[in-house]
């Protein structure tokens, strides 16, 4: 008897027991507790969380087996879920919003100060070479100054018309200066202006000085506008972008990715990584901006490398004193061929009378120029008869012609800066090229989102118990996504949202890419492009603007208009443009071309997927 014991007793652990259900794990192996404990400091009532496990039929998202989540916390998981995966990915994106923050609140800075010390450098060149004469123009310059400022910061009136007509209030000013004995009525200007502004440049008064200014001032303004426009959009789309509108099948899938294992009593038990990609890659995919992302990088460094190099501002900056000086030194030297082409088409002036000729200025005391006046009693010498011409005007535009850049001052170091901010700006873009290709393996990269890649091997969160996923991790196209065993392919596709950010930056690529080229869209008029070559507005790429340089399209005449009666100088000059009016108000729209460009553009990006 006592052997047949000893057999029994040998045999019975080799006989099976009863086996585990689907449950069982549960039942046996979790409890509540360690739920109840985190969700307890996470601010969760544990009136609301069981003691125990209870029978999961009334969850909606996580398995519906046994579970330690009433409805209201599964709910509330769902909530605290989606606040913490849209969080990290506005955590992993901050950098590159501020990246381009910064970067276009520094371009910027620089820009427009290179501009206002354009503006001071001209006034000191000028008070040094014209002295009185400058003094009684001064609202002439800085009016010119004021519009560019107005084109770079919004959409003002075009740099076409803001030159031209300074050019044409200059030789209104400069031109009775050149006859003193004559008094010129604002008829009189007015066809002065027609003339000089006729298609056929018959008549150019100032040479070739207008239209290479005009070349070298419009690309580079061109240029740094569109930067600092693509610096800007892509700041604020991106911004958008990282504000992710998850959509309902994504809030499940982050809920069984991050929620459910606190339901099922296991929240230690990290997420597995290929479960973690294939939800981001479900969810962020169709919220980024590739295919978009690269061109628009690409567009920025290729205009960043213009603005320094054949399309500089600093240059063009220098150039506007330069070249105003080279336009009166040319109609000084060719006033009588000027004077003579006038008055064979607009006919004779009336002669002023002897008690209305003009007397000779008192000289202006040195102190008063703050000791600008350089030595030398030709210096104070007033405008003289036709016949003498201006001997000082002409003396310093021979000395500015030869003048090849400013002293060694703040527009120096502000083209050092602008270098630095290139360097800075090419060595921070190439971090991001991939950014929302891999923004997926950042966001789970994260603890709170997968396992550690080093613990693969590891038991891991499944999305229904614990375990190893075994399903195929996908990529993040379109095409991959289709076959997303985690979300559906509805829940892939981009919304509306996403396609109007990625048009967005389509469109800033678009303008900074014709920038770089030489060309506004904004302002360029295909109207009167329409018999010609189509091209538009295009500013060729020598870096001194010279006769190499592409000429636009002529311009048709563009007198003033005089409102009220008056003598010389009475009145107030109004210009309109003649049928070119490019803007009709404050605002700039784009023009035939480009509007097919975007509209083709939409129809790529909200055409069937």
């Amino acid at each position: 008897m006592s052997a047949l014991r000893t057999l029994l007793l040998l045999l019975l652990p080799l006989c099976p027991g009863p086996g585990r259900g689907p449950g069982s794990e549960a039942k046996v192996s979790r409890s509540c507790t360690e739920t109840r404990q985190i969700l307890g400091v996470r601010g969760y009532s544990l009136s609301l969380l069981p003691p125990a496990l209870i029978s999961g039929e009334h969850l909606r998202i996580c398995p519906q087996e046994y579970t330690c989540c009433s409805s209201e916390i599964e709910e509330r998981l769902t909530w605290d879920t989606e606040a913490t995966f849209r969080g990290l990915v506005e955590e992993t994106g901050s950098f590159l919003v501020h990246t381009l923050a910064a970067r276009h609140r520094k371009f910027d800075e620089v820009f427009r100060e290179m501009l206002s010390s354009a503006e001071h450098s001209l006034a000191l060149l000028f008070h040094r070479s014209y002295g009185r004469l400058y003094s009684q123009h001064t609202p002439l310059f800085s009016g010119l100054f004021s519009r560019l400022r107005d084109y770079y910061e919004k959409s003002g009136e075009g740099l076409d018309d803001a030159l031209v007509d300074f050019w044409a209030q200059l030789l209104e000013r400069m031109f009775p200066l050149l006859h003193p004995q004559y008094i010129f009525s604002p008829d009189y200007l007015f066809c002065l202006t027609r003339l000089a502004s006729s298609a056929d440049d018959s008549l150019k008064p100032f040479g070739d000085s207008p239209r290479r200014l005009r070349l070298q001032i419009t690309r580079a303004m061109v240029a740094a506008r569109a930067f600092i426009q693509g610096l800007e959009t892509g700041r604020d789309v991106v911004s958008e972008a990282l504000k992710v509108p998850m959509s309902e099948g994504c809030k499940r899938a982050v809920m069984r990715l991050t929620g459910c294992p606190f339901c099922r009593g296991v929240p230690s038990l990290p997420p597995c990584r290929g479960f973690c990609l294939n939800v981001a890659h479900g969810c962020l995919s169709s919220q980024g901006l590739d295919p978009d992302w690269g061109p628009y990088l690409d567009g920025l460094l290729f205009l960043a490398e213009k603005i320094q190099g054949p399309f500089s501002f600093e240059l063009a900056a220098q150039s506007i004193g330069v070249k105003i000086s080279e336009g009166l030194m040319y109609l000084q030297e060719n006033s009588v061929a000027v004077s003579t082409q006038v008055f064979q088409e607009c006919g004779g002036p009336q002669k002023s009378p002897t008690r209305t000729r003009r007397a000779p200025a008192p000289p202006m005391p040195r102190e008063e120029m703050g000791g600008l006046w350089m030595p030398g009693a030709e210096e104070e010498r007033p405008t003289t008869a036709a016949g003498n011409s201006l001997p000082r005007l002409v003396s310093w535009a021979q000395a500015a012609r030869g003048y090849l850049g400013w002293p060694v001052g703040p527009l120096q170091l502000h083209l050092l800066s602008l270098r630095n901010q290139v360097w800075e700006l090419r060595e921070r873009l190439s971090r991001v090229r991939g950014f929302w290709a891999g923004l997926p393996l950042t966001v789970c990269g994260d603890p709170r989102m997968a396992a550690d890649i080093t613990q693969e091997a590891a038991p891991c969160w499944t999305g229904t118990g614990r375990g190893r996923y075994l399903l195929p991790v996908v990529g993040g196209s379109l095409t991959k996504e289709l076959n997303n065993p985690e979300l559906d392919v509805e829940a892939s596709n981009p919304d509306l949202q996403t396609r109007t950010r990625r048009l967005h930056l389509r469109a800033a690529t678009i303008r900074m890419k014709a920038a770089a080229l030489g060309r506004d869209l904004e302002m360029e008029d295909w109207d009167e492009d329409a018999s010609g070559s189509g091209e538009g507005q295009h500013y060729a790429d020598d870096s001194m603007a010279g006769a190499a340089a592409v000429a636009p399209p002529a311009r048709p005449p563009r007198p003033p208009r005089r409102d009220g009666a008056g003598g010389k100088g009475g009145g107030v000059i109004i210009r309109h443009n003649q049928g070119r009016s490019r803007t009709g108000g404050t605002t700039v729209g784009f023009h035939t071309q480009p509007i097919l460009i975007l509209f083709l553009s939409a129809l790529a990006l909200l055409g069937p997927r």
